[in-house]
């Protein structure tokens, strides 16, 4: 369930957000963005704003930020007092979530960064990101198949340094990844050729498959490593 802090303080995708960080740093987080509405994604969300709502190191709501299509499908779907409290209206003086719509491909300050929001290729409304700090940044491919304008954006950006870019399953199930929308090694060589010139991270490799896949993805050299549980990587 992907989870990334960046620069100590902006979440990117709220997989195991609960399950990674202790409560009172939990209760610090003032930004996150989210690619997509599918549970392994945002499922540490629901927690996340549940656990903070009534913590005193709390200062303000958790600022969640995506496309619109994406608010709306979290608003839908999960916060919507059915399946989970509608924490943008809870507690009542002082809720604990904050939703902002983006607009695609255009540049907006959040969590003091400047984030480019993308519309990739997968079965929900998905976003990427290419972040930067105005010195350097990374781009973020959510979950997709193979995708040609988040590349684009990319390479127009001064200072990208990495790409993160999901590899979900094995060369073998390429017909199943690219009916769910995603990538197989194969698939990924293919992209290679679209970004920028920079080390590429790999993450979001599916656990049944982990060995198989990593082996397919060593093989297409050293430019490609996998992302680690637990590591910190500097760009």
């Amino acid at each position: 369930m992907p989870t990334f802090l960046v620069d100590g303080h902006l979440l990117l995708e709220a997989g195991a957000v609960t399950e990674a960080m202790a409560i009172s740093d939990q209760a610090k987080l003032q930004h996150v963005l989210v690619s997509h509405a599918h549970l392994d994604h945002v499922v540490g969300l629901a927690f996340l704003v549940d656990n903070i709502q009534a913590a005193a190191a709390r200062t303000g709501p958790v600022a969640t930020a995506s496309l619109d299509s994406v608010i709306q499908e979290l608003q839908s779907y999960c916060f919507n007092n059915h399946l989970w409290p509608d924490f943008t209206r809870l507690p009542p003086d002082a809720p604990a979530l904050r939703f902002q719509a983006l607009s695609e491909g255009q540049p907006t300050e959040f969590g003091g960064l400047t984030v480019i929001p993308v519309t990739v290729d997968h079965t929900v409304p998905t976003t990427g990101f290419v972040i930067t700090d105005g010195a350097s940044g990374f781009v973020f491919s959510g979950d997709t198949g193979p995708t040609t304008r988040l590349w684009e954006v990319a390479r127009r950006t001064p200072g990208i340094r990495a790409v993160v870019v999901e590899t979900a399953f094995p060369n073998r199930l390429s017909a199943l990844a690219q009916a769910s929308g995603h990538l197989t090694p194969r698939l990924l060589e293919r992209e290679l050729p679209k970004m920028p010139d920079v080390p590429v991270w790999i993450y979001h490799i599916k656990p049944t498959f982990y060995e198989e896949t990593a082996e397919e993805i060593q093989r297409l050299g050293s430019r490609i490593q996998i992302l680690r549980q637990d590591q910190t990587y500097t760009f």
